[in-house]
């Protein structure tokens, strides 16, 4: 049977009152215990543990961050896609709450991305949340380091030509692939160094806990890179010219 707080709290989301909808259930804690709210949440819409989400993150917390199973809580990030908000609005938001979640103990992160790489849009979500992050992720993948060190001697140092026969063509080749690579990269880095509850920390735990989603991972991001260098070398229409007939540059001479 569900619990009168859900049709409550239902109405006062459409109301607008997302604050007092949030004490609603904050009540059901502090009255009858967290398990009671988990309950309560698991019965609630996706789209309503959202909206509830939405205005709580790190930095502003609720006790629905804290409670939250990993389960819905994704739904409730799939869901936030959906809205349709700019990229420079939709990412710090998608962050911070997934943040909220994530880190909420030294275990959530883990449990939070083992039902990522379950969920269909897992990938897709993960890609969203380390946007502005992909060089970072590229160098953890072939380097083993967020920020690929530098060696100035041997980048100025004169180049010697290398002949590559057959077999060492397929060789390189197959190291090259996005699969090998993440798997023979070796992280030098441990998890206390990149503790931030953030992005990097997340990362980490995703390379050494769920190796194949992260592999999948890069090569999400790989392709959202090359996709973006292709549009952004697309050629410009010239809408100065008319439909259907080609441009005189001012430097050729007509031949009519």
């Amino acid at each position: 049977m569900s619990h009168p707080v859900i049709r409550q709290t239902q109405s006062l989301i459409l109301a607008g009152e997302i604050a007092e909808a949030e004490s609603q259930l904050v009540a059901i804690a502090e009255a009858e215990g967290d398990q009671a709210l988990v309950s309560v949440l698991d019965e609630m819409a996706p789209k309503d543990v959202l909206a509830i989400m939405r205005e709580f993150d790190a930095s502003k917390e609720s006790v629905i961050n804290l409670v939250v199973s990993p389960e819905q809580f994704i739904e409730a990030m799939v869901l936030e896609y959906k809205y349709g908000e700019p990229l420079e609005k939709y990412v710090p938001r998608l962050r911070n709450t997934m943040n909220s979640v994530m880190h909420r103990t030294t275990t959530s992160c883990a449990e939070v991305l083992e039902c990522l790489t379950e969920h269909r849009e897992g990938i897709r979500l993960l890609a969203d949340y380390f946007t502005d992050y992909y060089e970072a992720l590229q160098n953890l993948a072939y380097h083993g380091v967020f920020e690929q060190e530098v060696d100035i001697e041997r980048a100025f140092a004169p180049k010697k030509v290398t002949t590559w026969d057959a077999d060492q063509r397929d060789d390189l080749d197959q190291g090259l692939e996005v699969g090998d690579v993440a798997e023979l990269s070796r992280v030098r880095m441990s998890r206390s160094e990149v503790a931030d509850s953030d992005w990097m920390e997340t990362a980490w735990v995703l390379r050494h806990e769920f190796t194949d989603c992260f592999e999948l991972l890069i090569i999400e991001i790989n392709d959202r890179l090359s996709r973006a260098s292709e549009a952004a070398n697309m050629p410009r229409p010239d809408e100065s010219a008319e439909p259907g007939v080609p441009r005189v540059e001012d430097d050729e001479e007509s031949a009519i």
